[in-house]
This record gives C-alpha cells, sequence and structure tokens, in this order.
C-alpha cells in the first residue's frame, strides 16, 4: 500500500521540486500539494493521506495551527515538518502540534525519505541538527512555548492576528474565516488586549517574530 502524501510548502518551486523527488519513489505518492495552511487542512480533510510535509511559515494559516486543526481533525494522518526554522521555539512548538517529525530545508532529500519511513513505520524522527539544539539549555522542549503567541491567544485569535499581519482588511478576514465583521473586531480588540498593544505596526513585528508570518523564507 503506497504512502500517500500531501505536500504544503508555499512556494511553487519547492513544492514541484518535492514532487519531482517524491513522486518516483517506490511506495510513495504525492496525491496533492497545498500553497497555504488553510488549504493544507481543507485537501486533509478531503484525501486523507498517510502524511503531510508541512511547511511553516505559510501565508493564511501557518504550518503550526494547520498541523493542530490536520491532526484533530483527520486521525492516523503523520506531519513532518520541513522548515527554514532551527529554533528551539519552533521546533518544540511543531512536536506539540502534534507533528512526528521534523528537517531543515538544507537536508539532503535521502535524510526526507528515511524520516518518512520513520515516521510511516511509527517513530519520530529529528534531523541531527534538530535533536543536538533540543539537547542544549534547559530540560523540556515544552517550556519554551511558555508565554508564546500560542499560549497567550486563542487558535482563532492567532488566525485573526496573521491575517491582520499580511495586511487583510476586516471585511476581508470575515470572508477567509466565515464570520462576521462584527466578530472579527472583538477578536481584534481581545488580541491587542492580550498583548497589550493597539499597534498595527507592533502586531505585525509580533507575528514575525513568533513565525505566524514571513518576511520570505
Amino acid at each position: 500500500m503506497s504512502t500517500r502524501i500531501l505536500i504544503a510548502e508555499d512556494h511553487r518551486i519547492v513544492r514541484e521540486g518535492l514532487y519531482s523527488l517524491i513522486e518516483p519513489q517506490f511506495g510513495m505518492k504525492v496525491v496533492a500539494e497545498a500553497k497555504d495552511g488553510r488549504e493544507a487542512v481543507r485537501l486533509a480533510r478531503k484525501l486523507r493521506p498517510s502524511m503531510v510535509i508541512m511547511d511553516i511559515a505559510m501565508p493564511g494559516l501557518n504550518g503550526i495551527d494547520a498541523t493542530r486543526q490536520i491532526l484533530s481533525e483527520t486521525p492516523g494522518v503523520k506531519v513532518i515538518a520541513l522548515s527554514m526554522y532551527s529554533d528551539r521555539r519552533f521546533v518544540a512548538r511543531m512536536l506539540d502540534a502534534g507533528a512526528s517529525g521534523y528537517l531543515l530545508k538544507d537536508c539532503a532529500f535521502e535524510e526526507l525519505l528515511s524520516a518518512i519511513r520513520t515516521v510511516i513505520a511509527g517513530g519520530t524522527y529529528l534531523s541531527p541538527r534538530i535533536a543536538d539544539i533540543m539537547d542544549e539549555g534547559s530540560p523540556g522542549y515544552l517550556s519554551m512555548t511558555t508565554r508564546s503567541v500560542f499560549s497567550v491567544l486563542t487558535s482563532r485569535q492567532r488566525e485573526v492576528l496573521q491575517l491582520m499581519a499580511e495586511g487583510k482588511s476586516t471585511k476581508e478576514i470575515a470572508s477567509i474565516l466565515r464570520i462576521s465583521v462584527k466578530t472579527v473586531e472583538t477578536y481584534r480588540q481581545q488580541i491587542m488586549k492580550r498583548l497589550n498593544t493597539h499597534s498595527v505596526a507592533k502586531l505585525t513585528r509580533y507575528a514575525i517574530r513568533e513565525g505566524l508570518i514571513s518576511l520570505g523564507d
């Protein structure tokens, strides 16, 4: 039985590169490609792949929250993060969201294949560099998430914050999330209160620092 893989990556050239490398592999099939986290959630719900290869910094919905949604809605799916971020905070948040693996984008394709096979077999895979990073410093990787955007804000508040930081208007956010404009405004007020700022510029910088959006990866 083939391992059915969904690739979630906002850069087209990376998606196409992963597709061209994975598709010819015996026992593996790329069933879909998603250009953002929200599309990844929708496709995972529809196609129920065996595995999702997930970027972290994606428009609309970041890979961490997309992973949480996919794993809560589609039991049995495995997620491997493939990211430019080597910071322990991002690794911790992705693992806390339920990912079974974490690799850096500069890894060799052979390592990605090894990670896929390990995770499908029920294991967890961290690239050697990531494993070394997680072994350093204070014990307990989950402590890295303390007072992060993932502990301060709810999942819906994070979605609204990301879309705000990406420059979406209140009406656009309401349309994307299928909620009322008034509800978006309520979330906006809650976010500003929790983060103790009424500056959109500061909120945007915060979203970048926390990995909700990226200036380019």
